[in-house]
């Protein structure tokens, strides 16, 4: 997954869920590194993309803060 690259991604990294945005990030869930092999995947696939994240950031201008999206009403599919 390349981070800001559209609105459609999501990854997950044991309980963690990443998905993509064109103006953010959202992680939600949890990620448990143990101490073995198992854990040393996971913190590497963690840090891969915070590194690749941070990459993004520094490449361009940023503003000072984005504004907050608007919640959007969705219709009730059983109502």
């Amino acid at each position: 997954m390349q981070p800001y690259a559209n609105d459609a991604d999501s990854d997950a990294i044991d309980g963690l869920t990443i998905e993509n945005g064109t103006d953010r990030l959202s992680l939600y869930g949890s990620l448990t590194l143990t101490r073995d092999q198992a854990g040393l995947a996971r913190a590497r696939q963690l840090l891969a993309l915070l590194q690749q994240t941070v990459a993004v950031l520094e490449s361009a201008p940023l503003p000072e803060q984005i504004a907050e999206r608007p919640a959007t009403k969705v219709a009730n599919p059983f109502g």
